[in-house]
Order: structure tokens, then C-alpha cells, then sequence
């Protein structure tokens, strides 16, 4: 059966380039770079070399990267880390309603620990305007965090802009840009961020490794204690196999993102245009800032779960929602929040492309995807009462 794997913004294939670079250090050069014999200088020769192609991807140096084992960990450490470190100044945080659950989880827990939270709401597109963010900022407000892309809609926020105004009033800004790095241009100078999440799967990299830029001179509270790896910051021993894999990934994303971004975004809007010619669908997140390689659509008078389950009959790996909500019944939280009724944001699709994918799976997933539509509104009770209406 052929397969179709359309769920990259879940997680990629490691590339054929960061398995190499992992492998040595699983085998013949494993020693712990904390050590001072031959083997664990190897090791730390490996990690610090890792770090500087990290950094060097992300426009900073070395000193302000800090490996840990991924985008959750390192969205965690941004937060928590701050409402630790600014709690003398203010315990206000502010952040969106469509953030990924890493960041919105978080700010739930703090807020059983006396902080207060502003979810800013978006609009139809996901978007967040910088009056909003202006107008939110209090005096003990101590950090803005806000997604550089949607994880499911795919969404680009103007995060430049939303930093400069948090640093007008002197607040930190995170963003969390797990679903950006690698597949969209990011400087961290440039942009001017204090912090940014950064995690490897997303990019071709292997699972269990991410990063996070914290600028120089911002003092972070370490997360995990213990042994004092990463500059005292991150304890536990370093994962060299994945920071080598993980600098190889972006290095090469970065260095092909032009021709990947133009392959990528040509199919994905291959598939935009051939899907919404089914009756009573809707492109979900901004039509034109998207990230390359997302499609997410609703289809009305249908239920997700079995759409996607459809889809796998047929050989297409597909996502309602976002992986980390796959076992949830509810609607997805980013649906909602940009207006769609819960009836509606069931029946959601997200695909995900990237560079591995081919013209010939762009045509597969439009002539596979309509039919299985049809199926299952003509099940649905919901269609046919819609039918009935209108015919009557």
C-alpha cells in the first residue's frame, strides 16, 4: 500500500545527514563530555561544535545556547524561569490563546501559584495585533510569550514587532518557536527575543533534543539542578548523540530553506486550492503569512477522528488538531479560539508537508481525500438533516 506521510509538523524523519553525525557518538566516541580523559574530551569537542552550529543557525553564539531535551523542557525553563527570576517585580504573564500546551500548561499551573495570566485572543486568522499587546502590558507584568508559528493553523505571529513592545515597558519576551526554526528565516538578534524554544524532531533532527536561546546577561534560574552541565544551567549529561544530530539538521535546513520553502509552499498550496473545491470546507489560519508546508482545513458535517482514520485506510498519515491533542474529544483549543463552533472544529485537518514529499503525493491526497468526504457525510446524520433543508 502506498504510503503518504502528511504529518509533519508532528514529527519529521531524521535525515539521512544528522543520523551520521549522530552515529559515531553512539558507538566508538560515547564517553561523557564531563569527564577529562580522551574519550569525554571527544565528546565535549562534539557537543561544543553542536552548539556552535545551533547558534550560528539562529544568528547568536554559543554562550547563549543551552540544550535540553526539548521544546516542552525549554518552554518550561522560559517561563518558569522568569516568574522565578522577576517575581520581586511583578507576577503577570502574558501570552495567547492559541499557544502550543507546553506554554498554556504552564501558565495554568503558575496561576495556582498566586500569578495571573492574560490570554490574548486572535482573530479569524490567529493573528495577535500589537495594540493588544500594548494595551495588556501592566506595571507587574514580567514576560510576554508568543508563539513565532501555530503549530496547527500554521499561523506566522509578527514577532519582531510584539517584542519591540514588550521591551518599550521593559518586559521579557519568549517565543516559542518550535514549529518555525528551519522552515522559515529567524535571526534571534534580529528579532530582539530574550528567549526562544527551539526542538529537533520539527526540523529533521532526532526526538529528544531541543534548545534554548536565552540572551546574554539575563541570569535564568535553572529548571533541573544537579551535576551543573551546561554551564550550570541545565543539569543531567549532556545528550551528545542528539545535539550532533540536531546541529546537523538545522545547518542543513537552513542552508537549503530557500529551495525547500519554494518546493514546500507550491505543493502546499497545490493542496489549498484542490481541497477547497470540496463543498463546505475552509482553509483555518492566514492565508498568506503561513508557515511552507501547513494546510489545515474544516470540513463541515464530518467528524475528524474518522476522517483521519480513513485517511490511514488509505495510506495517509494525516492529524485532527495537533499530536499532542490526538486523544482528546474536545475540539482543538486554536479552532475555537479563532471563532470556529465546536461543530465545525471537529471536523479539522491538518497536513503538514515537507521536502520529502513529492508532486505524486500532493495528487494521491487529492483524489483520495474528497471521496472519503462524501463517505462519511453520507453517514452523517447532521448532513442529512442538512440536505432535507435544504432541498425543502
Amino acid at each position: 500500500m502506498r504510503i503518504v506521510y502528511a504529518d509533519n509538523a508532528a514529527t519529521t524523519s531524521v535525515s539521512r545527514t544528522a543520523l551520521e553525525a549522530m552515529l559515531p557518538y553512539f558507538t566508538e566516541h560515547y564517553g561523557n563530555p564531563s569527564t577529562i580523559y580522551s574519550v569525554g574530551r571527544e565528546a565535549r569537542r562534539a557537543l561544543d561544535t553542536a552548539r556552535e552550529k545551533v547558534a550560528k543557525a539562529l544568528g547568536t553564539e554559543a554562550k547563549e545556547i543551552y540544550f535540553t531535551g526539548g521544546g516542552t523542557e525549554a518552554d518550561n525553563w522560559a517561563i518558569r524561569g522568569t516568574a522565578e527570576l522577576r517575581q520581586k517585580k511583578g507576577k503577570h504573564i502574558i501570552t495567547t490563546a492559541i499557544e502550543h500546551h507546553a506554554v498554556l500548561h504552564t501558565c495554568k499551573d503558575l496561576e495556582k501559584h498566586g500569578y495571573e495570566v492574560t490570554y490574548l485572543p486572535v482573530d479569524e486568522y490567529g493573528r495577535v495585533t500589537a495594540d493588544q499587546l500594548r494595551g495588556a502590558i501592566r506595571e507587574d507584568t514580567i514576560l510576554v510569550s508568543i508563539m513565532a508559528a501555530n503549530n496547527e493553523i500554521g499561523t506566522i505571529l509578527p514577532i519582531k514587532e510584539l517584542c519591540a513592545i514588550a521591551h518599550e515597558k521593559g518586559v521579557l519576551f519568549h517565543t516559542d518557536a518550535v514549529q518555525a526554526v528551519g522552515h522559515i528565516p529567524l535571526d534571534v538578534k534580529e528579532l530582539d527575543v530574550d528567549m526562544l524554544s527551539v526542538s529537533a524532531h520539527k526540523f529533521r533532527g532526532p526526538k529528544g533534543i531541543g534548545a534554548l536561546y536565552v540572551r546574554r546577561g539575563l541570569s535564568l534560574p535553572p529548571l533541573l539542578t544537579g551535576g551543573g552541565q551546561e554551564s550550570g544551567r541545565r543539569s543531567g549529561t549532556e545528550n551528545v548523540a542528539g545535539a550532533c544530530g540536531m546541529a546537523a539538521a538545522l545547518e542543513e535546513s537552513v542552508e537549503h530553506m530557500d529551495e525547500n520553502v519554494k518546493k514546500v509552499s507550491a505543493m502546499r498550496d497545490r493542496l489549498i486550492e484542490g481541497l477547497l473545491k470540496i463543498p463546505y470546507s475552509r482553509l483555518t489560519g492566514d492565508p498568506v503569512n503561513r508557515l511552507p508546508g501547513t494546510a489545515s482545513f474544516v470540513f463541515e458535517f464530518i467528524e475528524g477522528e474518522s476522517m483521519i482514520l480513513s485517511l490511514d485506510a488509505a495510506g495517509i498519515c494525516a492529524s485532527s488538531g495537533s499530536a499532542c491533542s490526538s486523544g482528546s474529544l474536545d475540539p482543538s483549543h486554536v479552532l475555537t479560539a479563532i471563532g470556529l463552533p465546536h461543530e465545525v472544529a471537529h471536523g479539522s485537518l491538518r497536513l503538514s508537508i515537507n521536502e520529502c514529499n513529492t508532486e505524486e503525493d500532493i495528487d494521491y491526497i487529492l483524489q483520495t481525500l474528497p471521496p472519503i468526504i462524501q463517505r462519511l457525510r453520507d453517514m452523517s446524520p447532521l448532513w442529512e438533516d442538512y440536505i432535507k433543508k435544504f432541498k425543502a
